[in-house]
């Protein structure tokens, strides 16, 4: 079988499905050919990245609502064709989102679902990935016989990991017959039992009580000094990390200097620690930020990141032109900032570039920004959006969506459905039920 996956474009029903956008769910039903369009996201996995996006729900919800069979699932999880590579990696993208969807059809009620998730914890390479989401479905009667394979497969850390989500009846169920899987319990309950009570401690306070509050004090008696920070803030360990907070913190003149010291180093740890320690200082770093926006590298995201938190309206034509540039190039990650600053200032002439990106975009995760950012720039507009994201592969793009949707005959029935979801967050769960209360 051939995964190489093809984004259609976003007019046609199937890229539509490839994107999770709300319109294509809607309106599948109708179309001829909707059911093999989804079995054909689910088995090539079309996210644009991985890590963030869902998509498990609302391939499942649509298998629901076309009432589709799991054998095509369960055929491509078992496919001897398809072989995995030495180190694993390919195998694991082609059969994690499968796996996600089956988890979430047993969320749904399609129980038969559960059962070539039983058997790839039996049989599949990444057979820790189907026993994890067994576990997380909390519910005794498919997992009865699995402590065999738990015991006998799981090393230590594998265990520890089965055993974080304390209270589950399942492990409970399995605890009670295998003292590995009991010690695993135990050694969880014990370490949340020595976890300190009260708010979390960040490595990065470590100087906010010992230093000074403003700019050029030089930190109080027993704090290190700003020169003594900078030098910390050089040496590329967590202690350079803090040291960079707490520069921000008091918003040291150097720490502006040292940024553009760090960042063309293009260290990831360096991007994020300083673009956060630089937001210290608000809009009084817009001056600064503007150079950076216009130049390349990380100094730009940085730049662009203050400028959107923070800029004026005599920033909305960068804004607007970076926006442009990144849709041009589908560069869905850079449109991010753009959106968010757009938005924030009300630009109202964006609005029509962000309807483009919803519907363009690729990187799924980007829509909840621009829902976001349509409902403050063009409020009318938005609200046919709204409805739409209320069909949406992404929790967040449902949340907003539930707060903004209008209520219609229409809505009002998804929201219903929202609301007795089992599979559905909890928040979007209580924001469906509070929407239909009023």
């Amino acid at each position: 079988m051939n995964n190489e996956v093809v984004v259609e474009s976003a007019s046609t029903l199937q890229g539509q499905l490839q994107r999770g956008l709300g319109r294509a769910a809607r309106r599948a039903a109708e179309r001829r050919g909707a059911g093999e369009y989804v079995y054909d996201c689910v088995r090539r996995d079309p996210r644009w990245d991985r890590q963030c996006e869902s998509r498990g729900l609302y391939y499942a919800r649509l298998m629901v609502d076309l009432e589709l069979p799991v054998g095509p699932l369960s055929d491509h999880l078992f496919d001897a064709a398809d072989q995995d590579d030495e180190d694993g990696r390919w195998q694991g993208r082609r059969v994690g989102l499968t796996l996600d969807v089956l988890s979430d059809l047993v969320r749904l009620s399609r129980r038969e679902a559960a059962e070539p998730l039983r058997r790839y914890a039996r049989e599949g390479t990444h057979w820790f990935d189907a026993l994890e989401l067994l576990v997380q479905l909390r519910d005794p009667a498919l997992t009865w016989d699995l402590d065999d394979l738990a015991d006998g497969r799981c090393d230590d850390r594998e265990l520890a990991d089965l055993a974080f989500e304390t209270g589950n009846p399942v492990l409970e169920m399995w605890a009670a017959r295998k003292p590995r899987i009991a010690a695993a319990l135990a050694e969880q309950r014990e370490r949340r039992a020595r976890r300190p009570v009260g708010r979390f401690r960040d490595p990065r306070d470590r100087f906010a009580r010992a230093g000074g509050s403003a700019a050029g004090t030089g930190g109080d008696a027993g704090g290190p000094s700003d020169t003594e920070l900078v030098e910390l803030a050089r040496q590329g360990d967590d202690t350079a990390v803090a040291a960079l907070f707490e520069l921000g913190r008091r918003r040291v003149p150097a720490l502006l200097d040292l940024a553009e010291e760090l960042l063309p180093q293009r260290k990831p740890r360096w991007i994020g620690a300083v673009g956060k320690a630089v937001e210290f200082y608000g809009p009084d770093a817009l001056p600064r930020a503007r150079v950076w926006a216009n130049s390349p590298g990380p100094c730009s995201y940085v730049g662009l990141r203050l400028i959107a938190n923070h800029g004026t309206r005599q920033d909305i034509p960068l804004l607007m032109d970076e926006l442009t540039d990144a849709v041009e190039r589908g560069d869905w990650g850079s449109a991010a900032e753009p959106v968010e600053g757009l938005g924030r200032l009300r630009a109202g002439q964006a609005v029509p570039l962000l309807k483009s990106a919803w519907l363009d975009t690729e990187y799924a995760y980007l829509r909840r920004r621009i829902l976001t950012a349509l409902i403050r720039t063009a409020p009318h507009t938005a609200e046919s959006y709204a409805v739409e994201g209320l069909w949406d592969c992404e929790e967040p793009v449902r949340r907003t969506a539930v707060e903004a949707a209008p209520i219609t005959e229409e809505t009002r029935t998804r929201l219903q459905r929202l609301q007795h979801d089992s599979p559905e967050s909890p928040e979007v769960r209580a924001s469906a039920a509070s929407r239909l209360a009023h």
